[in-house]
């Protein structure tokens, strides 16, 4: 169990599937952040229920300012040395999570690691996906000189000097870029880490279409 880190989660409109999002990682995780970020529905509620310290904003403002929230809420505990962003829709691994952390305990010298589906044979995206993901890529590596294979998966681990340095201001998708930004602006150290992301009927039609890609990718270009 590891209870020196917390999970950060962003909520937004997840019904029952975030109550078993966040059963299946207290095992690992016994400290978890749910960011309700203007819910409709009963989802903040349920994450309460489930076991997760639940923080409110009063209207929806976008994954970012909700990770920025949570991250900014854990830094409040003094015993906690990582903090992970996780998403709210069933599609990380808690064993991935949990792997990601290990290895920030394994190696001091590495403030964040970043979760990637590159890294290995078991990609579930179709294949005009991995192309504006790839495209996504190549244009964050133009722009900030990070030598990454994924630019836009929300699975990653950060230590207490990364959690307190990065400060996100884009409350859009494109979040993510403005996450490697940060990283390359503070000179922060990072590896990636191969992780296995889950496509349920779900998750896509919470935002991990096709069409949505598309849509971090004009944001990066033209945002």
């Amino acid at each position: 169990m590891l209870t020196d880190a917390w999970l950060v989660v962003p909520l937004f409109n997840e019904g029952p599937v975030v109550g078993d999002v966040i059963r299946d990682a207290l095992g690992t995780f016994p400290k978890i952040v749910c960011v309700d970020d203007g819910s409709s529905d009963d989802s903040a509620n349920i994450a309460r229920k489930a076991g997760a310290v639940v923080v409110s904003h009063p209207i929806n403002l976008g994954q970012g300012a909700a990770l920025q929230t949570g991250l900014s809420y854990a830094l409040q505990d003094r015993a906690a040395n990582y903090f992970v962003t996780f998403d709210s829709d069933g599609q990380h691994q808690v064993s991935d999570a949990a792997a990601m952390v290990e290895r920030l305990r394994a190696e001091p010298d590495v403030d964040i690691i970043l979760g990637s589906r590159f890294l290995d044979d078991e990609v579930e995206a179709g294949a005009l996906k991995r192309l504006v993901l790839k495209t996504a890529v190549r244009f964050e590596r133009f722009s900030t000189k990070l030598d990454v294979t994924d630019t836009h998966n929300g699975l990653r681990a950060l230590n207490r000097h990364a959690a307190s340095t990065i400060h996100i201001h884009q409350n859009r998708m494109a979040h993510g870029s403005e996450f490697l930004r940060e990283i390359a602006t503070h000179k922060l150290s990072y590896r990636e880490h191969p992780v296995h992301v889950v496509y349920t009927d779900y998750s896509r039609a919470k935002g991990q279409s096709l069409w949505n890609s598309v849509n971090i990718l004009f944001d990066l270009m033209f945002g």
